[in-house]
């Protein structure tokens, strides 16, 4: 970049240089030449009144021409010009260089040519030529090295950027480039930093989410392989009745985790927005509460249950139904209750329990993935710990919103289809 700058530069300036110099050359060639037409008439009109010598010098070519065109004095000469009113420009014979030539009438009829040497011209605008064919090249060499030392200057934040960001690995996100400026440079690094910010927050969550899932599967291999080494080494002390229940529970718990951590992982992936098809959600409330009528002895209270449609993927709202009823069913005494209202154009869902609740300081943690709350929510329930996670991410890709309004009543706002 540096390279290209300076060499627009130099071509830019080069060619306004050069073709300010033609013009430079030609405009001074034209004012000292209208210069010497101006003497020229002058000294034609001193001549025609009869006040001078009319004799030709060196510096000088004077002609007396009658009314018949004839040279006076000499009439074996050739007029040399014929100006009328105006100069003219003509090279004498016997002479190499141009002169300019004026006419002034005289009171006889005829008139007196004049002529001047351009030879003061020529040198003039030579003089100046040469003057300009050393200079415009000294000047664009002096526009260049300007340019590049500034351009240089300029551009040395973005190279100490450029070599900062070159040296951060995936291991050193932490890192920061240079932002000390305030101009257009300054901004670009700050808006790097923010990049490196966002990269660095996206890296720690995915390690934590990597590492809490190698915890989280641990557990129920490890289960698994102590009840078979014990079996094995003592057969009369586990019948297979007991080995098959051990390693089907912890399997389903596993299944169940694997399952939470691919739904995950899909939406951390997907960036387009879910399907836009109408769904009733107060069908997906009914058919959940159902499930837990039948699953539990829990009072399922669906009665402030009302129609509520939006569009979005009904799997995945089925899905989000379902956690939240199953967080609420775990943690319930005796109580679950379902509402489901439109109301100021949205359509509100709310999920609550009479169980113990969520601390205020912990009802925004505990939409983080593989978080419990001990002792209300533990791996012995048969959580885990992904379930709310999954149920904001769903909420968030239908452009809703959770929260939790009281200890444990949780609240879920969906845009309504009208509005969209």
């Amino acid at each position: 970049m540096r390279i290209r700058v300076t060499l627009a530069a130099v071509l830019v300036v080069g060619l306004a240089l050069v073709a300010g110099a033609f013009v430079l050359v030609a405009l001074l060639g034209s004012v000292l030449t209208a210069q010497v037409c101006t003497e020229a008439r002058e000294r034609a009109a001193e001549l025609s009144s009869g006040s001078a010598r009319t004799a030709s010098t060196s510096a000088e070519i004077v002609q007396l021409v009658d009314r018949s065109g004839a040279v006076t004095g000499a009439p074996e000469a050739a007029r040399i010009a014929s100006p009328g009113r105006s100069c003219v420009k003509v090279e004498p014979p016997g002479h190499g260089e141009d002169f300019v030539f004026a006419a002034a009438a005289v009171e006889s009829g005829g008139e007196v040519v004049v002529g001047r040497p351009l030879v003061d011209v020529l040198d003039s605008t030579r003089f100046v030529s040469r003057v300009l064919v050393v200079g415009v090249p000294v000047m664009m060499l002096i526009v260049g090295g300007v340019t590049w030392v500034v351009t240089g200057r300029v551009l040395a934040p973005v190279t100490a950027i450029r070599r900062a960001a070159d040296e951060i690995t995936a291991t050193e996100l932490h890192r920061r480039v240079p932002a000390v400026r305030t101009d257009e440079i300054g901004l670009l690094a700050r808006t790097m930093n923010r990049m490196l910010d966002r990269l660095q927050r996206s890296y720690e969550s995915r390690q934590r989410f990597v590492s809490d899932a190698s915890h989280e599967l641990r557990s129920p291999i490890a289960a698994i392989r102590q009840h078979a080494e014990v079996a094995r080494a003592h057969p009369d002390r586990v019948s297979v009745d007991e080995l098959a229940e051990t390693v089907l529970e912890e399997d389903l718990r596993m299944q169940r985790l694997v399952d939470d951590l691919l739904l995950l992982a899909r939406s951390d992936e997907e960036h387009a927005a879910p399907p836009r098809t109408p769904i009733d959600l107060d069908d997906l409330v009914f058919a959940e509460a159902e499930l837990l009528r039948t699953a539990t002895d829990l009072t399922i209270d669906t009665a402030a249950v009302s129609a509520g449609q939006v569009l979005g993927d009904g799997t995945a709202l089925a899905r989000m139904i379902h956690n939240l009823a199953d967080n609420a069913a775990r943690h319930a005494r005796t109580r679950v209750t379902f509402t489901l209202a439109e109301a100021a154009g949205a359509v509100v869902l709310t999920v609550s329990d009479d169980g113990p609740g969520i601390p205020a300081a912990d009802r925004e943690r505990v939409f983080g993935r593989f978080v419990r709350l001990n002792p209300a929510r533990s791996r012995d329930t048969g959580g885990t710990g992904l379930g709310l996670a999954i149920v904001a991410e769903v909420v968030k890709r239908h452009h809703g919103t959770v929260r939790i309004t009281g200890s444990a009543t949780f609240e879920v706002r969906f845009p309504s289809p009208d509005v969209d």
